[in-house]
């Protein structure tokens, strides 16, 4: 009998832990198609509603606004909620904003690209959190399942928009919509496992609420800060402008979308193997030279040449950048801090400022095109950001600690 019972009790974990996986999985989903799937549509988008491109690249930069507001809260609210429950309403929120933005109404189209980052940056806090409680042995495993399913639809999104839009003839409002749908299958598992949860009971998770303010005066943690928010910038400028730069240089509108596409994946790889290679480095300034450099040599591509061997190199170039700097920003997160309290602090300071600075990328690189009305200062802007990574890099590469300088 009691065999009988210990049986029944391993499979309903077996079961329990199998819809978590899945759970985890499918939010994974939604961590960046909200906003990949934007990029290639921004041209329609801004005809149709009849705006100009730095009020039309705040589709981009509105969420990383939120990003940088909600990050700081969003663990208080867990702890006092738990994680399943401020899962669920992120989840919830993000079905409501893309819902939203699907409609041809100014008004619609920015709040719902609010609520779209809000219901992201909730997601986006608490699935380490998430990790970490549940999979403690298994945390590197579980990140890279969760970060590399994250990469391939947010390339899978970019790839979509226009097909969607343009080759079944829906429009950019039915091509946003489509991404509710993982959104959905996302809420319902997230709602079993929210019922299963007790409000009430220790989520095994220690968030730091108490605020440090020596932070705000390291240098070190503003270089981190620096070099999180300026490689950040270079990628939401990428999703946000690359296919209009590529479609102004002659591609198609749909190939644009793919070749969006393909820098995010190519990157991959390098998302993999960068933190890998960082954790067994003292300094990872060759890392942060190496990735800049690519950087560098794949805007120059963009400005020089438009033959299409170019732009397929250029890109190339940029999605390894774009790849293995992210990562490599999430890594210096951890190493240049010598305990987990000091990486709480470090990483709610790095990410507030980091997401505040890519926000603006896209609206200046916007700016610059509707000042210019040509690719060329916008893209030695660009260089010129990608030589800012590598200085703030490299400083942040060496093997020192914040809070202790």
């Amino acid at each position: 009998m009691i065999n009988d019972l210990n049986q029944a009790e391993n499979k309903n974990k077996q079961v329990h832990i199998a819809i978590l996986i899945a759970g985890i999985i499918f939010v994974s989903f939604n961590l960046r198609p909200g906003i990949t799937s934007v990029g290639p549509l921004m041209g329609m988008i801004r005809d149709d509603i009849g705006l100009v491109n730095w009020s039309a690249a705040f589709l981009t930069s509105l969420p990383l606004l939120v990003f940088a507001a909600m990050s700081p809260v969003v663990p208080s609210l867990a702890n006092r909620f738990s994680n399943e429950r401020v899962m669920l309403s992120g989840l919830l929120i993000l079905i409501i904003g893309i819902t939203m933005r699907s409609f041809s109404a100014i008004l619609l189209l920015f709040v719902g690209t609010a609520f779209v980052g809000l219901g992201i940056a909730i997601c986006n806090v608490l699935l380490p959190g998430v990790i970490k409680e549940h999979f403690p042995t298994k945390v590197p495993i579980m990140t890279s399942v969760y970060s590399t399913t994250m990469g391939v639809f947010a390339a899978i999104a970019s790839g979509l928009s226009i097909p969607v839009a343009v080759g079944f003839n829906w429009g950019w409002e039915i091509a946003l919509l489509l991404w509710t749908i993982p959104a959905v299958f996302a809420g319902i598992i997230w709602a079993y496992l929210s019922k299963k949860s007790n409000a009430n009971r220790d989520t095994g998770l220690q968030y730091v609420t108490k605020r440090d303010g020596r932070i705000w005066k390291s240098p070190l943690a503003w270089k981190v800060a620096l070099y999180m928010g300026l490689q950040s910038s270079l990628f939401y400028v990428t999703i946000t402008w690359l296919p209009e730069i590529l479609y102004d240089f002659g591609v198609e509108r749909s190939t644009a979308g793919w070749l969006l596409s393909y820098t995010q994946i190519i990157g991959m790889p390098a998302s993999l193997i960068i933190p890998i290679l960082a954790g067994r480095m003292k300094s990872q300034a060759p890392l942060v030279f190496a990735l800049s450099t690519s950087a560098v040599l794949g805007y120059t591509g963009l400005l020089l040449g438009n033959s299409f061997p170019v732009l397929m190199i250029s890109t190339t170039l940029i999605g390894i950048t774009l790849g293995g700097s992210f990562a490599l920003a999430l890594t210096f997160l951890a190493i240049r801090a010598r305990n987990a309290k000091h990486a709480a602090y470090l990483s709610g300071m790095a990410q507030s400022i980091g997401y505040l600075i890519a926000a603006c990328g896209p609206i200046f690189i916007g700016f610059l095109y509707d000042l210019t009305n040509a690719w060329t200062f916008p893209l030695l802007t660009l260089i010129g950001i990608a030589l800012l990574v590598m200085f703030f890099g490299m400083q942040a590469g060496q093997d020192r600690y914040v809070l202790e300088e």
